[in-house]
């Protein structure tokens, strides 16, 4: 019974496999029958002349092309006239490389010019029919790094130039009525005023002088009484006053 299972799980993996490979060289045939020479010859030249032909009009030219009224013109000139000044003059028009996906077919003609290469890009319908035109400009690593450069400095100078906003705002709310600066600088000036207010603490004498003097007196009335041969208590030293003696 197992081998039986075995043998039917592979038979139907088979199958599966065999169905896969089935639609996708089917898939691959109508890509072929859609993609023949004869077709991806003549849309390779149609966009190559396309290109030859778009490349060297006049401003007045895609000024009266762009109200043309027909959708793939007027998108052309639009496309063509948004780059025209930054690539240069056309210097050589390359082969053409054609796609075929979603039923459409893609032809990429690329353009060598004096300032940047580009690439033409057109869309083409399954009547073979263009529809729409790209151009993608191929900028070089030094206009990319140019490129780099300048939108860094544009973005320092962004932020910079915020800043400074940012700053004269924060300062300007010190003038606004009932703002915490306001307060502050309210209560500042209350304090200020108080202690303006406040009379200075008189000084006191100098304690320390006072003993000292004390003490001299006391020294002074004892050395008299010794030398008088009695107390301190009959006499009062009033002032003692210092003699400055001239040396001879």
């Amino acid at each position: 019974m197992n081998q039986m299972l075995k043998k039917t799980s592979s038979v139907c993996t088979a199958v599966v496999c065999a169905a896969s490979l089935m639609f996708s060289s089917s898939a691959l045939v109508m890509a072929a029958d859609k993609m023949d020479d004869a077709t991806k010859s003549q849309i390779e030249s149609t966009a190559e002349g396309l290109t030859q032909t778009i490349i060297p009009l006049t401003a007045d030219q895609i000024s009266a092309y762009s109200e043309s009224g027909d959708a793939f013109t007027e998108s052309a000139m639009t496309a063509w006239a948004s780059v025209k000044d930054e690539v240069g003059e056309m210097k050589e028009v390359g082969s053409a490389e054609v796609e075929y996906s979603n039923d459409q077919y893609t032809a990429m003609v690329p353009v060598e010019f004096e300032d940047e290469d580009a690439e033409f890009v057109y869309v083409f319908d399954d009547t073979m029919v263009p529809t729409s035109l790209a151009v993608d400009i191929q900028y070089s690593f030094a206009t990319t790094m140019k490129n780099a450069a300048l939108n860094t400095v544009m973005g320092l100078g962004t932020v910079f130039v915020i800043l400074c906003l940012l700053i004269l705002l924060i300062s300007l709310f010190q003038f606004i009525p009932g703002s915490g600066a306001q307060q502050q600088k309210a209560k500042k000036a209350a304090a200020e005023a108080a202690q303006a207010a406040t009379p200075a603490p008189v000084e006191s004498a100098p304690v320390a002088a006072a003993e000292d003097n004390n003490e001299l007196i006391a020294v002074i009335a004892a050395a008299i009484a010794a030398a008088e041969g009695t107390s301190t208590d009959g006499f009062v030293v009033r002032s003692i006053r210092k003699i400055n003696r001239k040396k001879r």
